[in-house]
This record gives C-alpha cells, structure tokens and sequence, in this order.
C-alpha cells in the first residue's frame, strides 16, 4: 500500500468513523433526553453492552488479530482467498448461532454476572432487553467477517459505513416513537437487532461487489481453519479480558443509581476521537504492515508506522486537552436537557475529565497492537491484557468506597497507560521497523506544546464564554465559538511550532 493509498486509507475510515461517532452522539443525546438516566438507561446500556462485548471478544478481537493477515497474505499468493473466507464465515456462523442460544436460555445469569449491583426492577428490565438486542451479535459478526475482507483489499469505504446504519436506525426509531407517542425504548430496543441485519446486508453486498460473494455452508475444518484458531485464540482472549475491564466497572458502577448511565454518556463523548482516530489508524495500518513485514520492507514498515503515530498524537493529545479542560461545557450542551439535569451532566463531565487522561494511551494502543498482529504475535498482547485487567480490577473495586461511582473510570485510564507500557516494553528487541522515526521524534514535543497552548487559551475562553453557555439556544453557538477557538489556536500554535506544516495539511486534503 503506497503512503498516499495508506493516508487515503486513514482519511476513508475516519471519515466514515467520524459519521458514526457524530450520529452515535445524536442517538445519546436523544437517548439521554427521551429516557435519561434511570432504571430503563441503565438497563438498556446493561443489556446493549452483550451483545457488544461478545461481538469484541468473537468478531473483532479474533478476525482483526488472525483472519485480515492470513486473508491478506493468501490475496498476495497464489492460494484460494475466497474459500478461505468461505470456511472462516461458516465456522464464526455457526459459532455465533450456537453462542446466542445459549445466551438467550441464560440471560438472567449473563446480567447477573455484568450488573449484580442492579435492584430487582432494573435486573429484570435488563433480561428483557437483553433477550431481544443479543442476536444482534450473529449479524455483526458476519458483518466483521465481510469488513475484514473488504479491508484487506483495500476497500475501506463500506466497511467504516456500516456502523452508521445503527445509529440512523436508531435514530429514526426513536424519533418516530416519539412523534407518535409510543414507548420510546420499545422501540429502541427492537431497532438494535434489524440494523445489525441492515449492516450484514451492506458488507456483504460490498464484499460480493468486490469477488468475494461468500454463500453460508457447513463448516470445514481445514489446515488454514486450524492455524486461524491457533492464531485468533489468544488474541480473542486478550480482547475478552479488556471486556472484562468493562464488567468489572459496571458491576461497581451498579451499585450507584444512575452511575451506568453516567459513565455509558461519557464513555461515548471520550469515544470520538478514539474511534476516529485510534481505530482508524488501526484498520488501515495492520494489512499494510502485514504486507511490508512479509515482504521484508522493514523501512515501509518503519514510515507507515511513524506516519501513523503522527497522524493518532496530532489529533489525539489536542482532543485529550480539550476533553480534561472543559468537560462540563462540552456536556452540559450536548447532553442536559429533557429528563438530564444539571446534576447528571456535572457527574458525566467529571468522568469525561478522567477519560480524557488516558485518552492518548487507548489510541496509541491501537497503533502499537498492529506491529504484533501483522506477525502473527497474539500470545503477549493477552498476557499484556490480563496484567491491566489485575490492575484495572484492583483499582475499580479498592478505590470504590473512596470515590464511589468514579472508580471504574480512573481505572479504566490507569490500565489503559499500563497496558500502552506493556506493549511498548514488549516491542523493545524489534529494532529498525518499530523504531520511530526522526521526523515524529521531532514533532512529538511540539505536538504536545502546542496542544498545551490550545488547553490555556480554552480555559480563558471558557470563562469568558461562561455566561452564553448557561443561556438555552445560545449555548450552541457559544460552544461552537469555544471549539473554534481552540481549533485555531491549536493549529496556529502547531504552525509556530513546527509541529504540523502547511504543505502536510494541502497534501492530506488532496490524497
């Protein structure tokens, strides 16, 4: 992949990423507003974090890790991709038919095991819920399995566009049951399980444009099935340990009313750049390593992977400042209204602010993971992971009568930084292809100065924004004014420095 197809690449998925992540804040903000935090947002975040935790945990974390690679290499090849991609969409079909039985059988000991804090009214609500949004999992693993496809052949486009179906269902449903004066959540819940249909519809159709038309059989277990398990295995198991992160700070979290729905509102905000860049950057970036290391490009290896971390610092570290800054404006605008008060929207900014501290450490994450999965390394980012699920546990449970519903968040940032230490520790006997280039090493410290210049010239504005943002309509344009202002400043501040050039940001827009 040439660095303008890479770059090309980056801008594609992120594109799409940030779609999604800006309609997924419309489906909070409506979420919030319509439902608010409660019983019914708590048991719905409760029993929408299944489905996703295992689609995590089989999809993403084991295709991501072992299929993309071996898909790759067999495109390179003279072997057969296409019943390769055959045999692994039947396997994961039947796999993940077999897992949503049983989860629908056992639902009550799932939400059990994920929420026991819950009063028996919530407990309840969530097995409900739980039973109708789980088959989502079956679609968008399927889903994944087509993305991983397309994204190994360069295809970005469909893949990032699929997740945007969920929200504008989601959207729509709810917005249709409110304008009819249904129940709001029925309506939500059951548009979970036909947007994951709508999204298996759209990557395959894309797939199957691409010559890869994947018709469902009877599973095969062939030599290149076995070395995927082998391979995919410890990776999936790294992937479920960080979603036991996520376990471990909603069983503390539920024992506090409304605290799910707190951290679920600023775990989406924090989400945004992560997902647009972090996530991004980790899509595109490991088939091209894969392909570079294969080949024995240590060099292209070595500038994508530079490239990349540039790229994820100078949008990250800005975002992270923004976020630790001025939380309360950011949510306070976007999410209190309707049945979110002003106290609700005080306790999501104080976890925005903790998220916002391991921001940079999630998103370097998803840089770094690639340089062990295009190797086919997946055994020593799962010890990694369940060193920082010990820590994250340790901190989310012992810290918990100190700050209360706040643990789960400073220990999710805390085994974040660990887990980004591992990784980096890990990778020290690599050499030249992971070693960063001097060209990032030089812009790195202007990066973060520049992005410290920004953070200033907020908590001025902020103040002086203060009284246009507690007026209603007007609160819009204040925050839009406060982001503005930062944007300049920060690349004003990066053009100063030297931390982002001119003729870099021409070239991007071009690619």
């Amino acid at each position: 992949m040439k660095p303008i197809r890479l770059m090309s690449g980056f801008l594609t998925v992120g594109f799409w990423t940030l779609a999604s992540r800006v309609l997924g804040f419309v489906r909070e903000v409506m979420i919030l507003s319509l439902i608010g935090p409660g019983p019914l947002m708590d048991a719905f975040v409760a029993a929408f974090r299944l489905p996703n935790m295992f689609r995590r945990f089989f999809a993403e974390g084991a295709f991501n890790a072992a299929f993309v690679p071996m898909f790759s290499t067999k495109l390179e090849g003279d072997e057969d991709p296409a019943r390769f991609g055959r045999d692994a969409l039947n396997g994961l079909a039947l796999m993940t038919l077999m897992l949503t039985a049983l989860a629908m059988i056992f639902m009550p000991a799932l939400v059990w095991a994920t929420a026991g804090g819950f009063d028996q009214e919530r407990f309840d609500l969530t097995v409900g819920f739980g039973r109708i949004v789980f088959p989502y999992i079956f679609f968008m693993s399927l889903s994944a399995l087509f993305s991983g496809i397309l994204n190994a052949t360069g295809r970005f486009a469909a893949a990032a566009a699929a997740p945007v179906l969920l929200n504008v269902m989601v959207i729509g449903a709810m917005a249709t049951a409110h304008v009819l004066g249904a129940d709001v959540i029925r309506w939500l819940i059951w548009a979970v399980p036909l947007a994951g249909i709508a999204q298996l519809a759209l990557t395959w159709s894309a797939a199957a444009s691409a010559g890869f038309a994947l018709r469902p059989g009877w599973p095969r277990w062939s030599p290149d099935m076995r070395q995927m398990v082998r391979t995919a295995l410890p990776a999936a198991l790294a992937t479920g340990v960080m979603q036991i992160n996520l376990v471990v700070g909603q069983i503390v979290a539920s024992q506090y009313d409304n605290a799910v729905s707190w951290l679920f509102a600023a775990d989406r905000l924090y989400q945004l750049p992560l997902g647009v860049v972090g996530i991004a950057v980790g899509i595109v970036l490991l088939p091209d390593l894969s392909r570079k290391l294969k080949a024995g490009d240590s060099e292209g290896a070595r500038g994508a992977y530079s490239r990349a971390s540039e790229f994820a610092m100078a949008l990250t570290i800005p975002s992270a400042i923004a976020l630790i800054v001025i939380p309360l404006p950011l949510v306070s605008v976007m999410f209190q209204r309707g049945a979110t008060g002003a106290d609700d929207a005080a306790a999501i900014a104080v976890a925005v602010s903790v998220y916002g501290l391991g921001l940079p450490a999630f998103v370097l994450q998803k840089v770094l993971q690639p340089q062990y999965f295009a190797r086919g390394d997946t055994k020593r980012p799962f010890y990694f992971a369940v060193a920082a699920m010990v820590i994250n546990a340790a901190i989310a449970i012992g810290l918990a009568p100190v700050v209360s519903w706040l643990a789960p968040a400073l220990a999710t940032t805390v085994a974040g930084w660990a887990m980004l230490g591992l990784l980096y520790w890990g990778l020290r006997d690599k050499g030249e292809v992971v070693r960063l280039d001097a060209r990032y090493r030089s812009r790195l410290p202007r990066i973060i100065l520049s992005a410290l210049i920004m953070g200033a010239v907020l908590w001025i504005a902020e103040i002086m924004l203060k009284p246009a943002l507690g007026t209603d309509y007007v609160r819009y344009l204040a925050l839009l004014g406060l982001i503005l202002i930062g944007a300049a400043a920060y690349f004003g501040a990066a053009q100063v420095t030297g931390a982002l050039r001119a003729s870099d940001l021409r070239q991007a827009v071009r690619r």
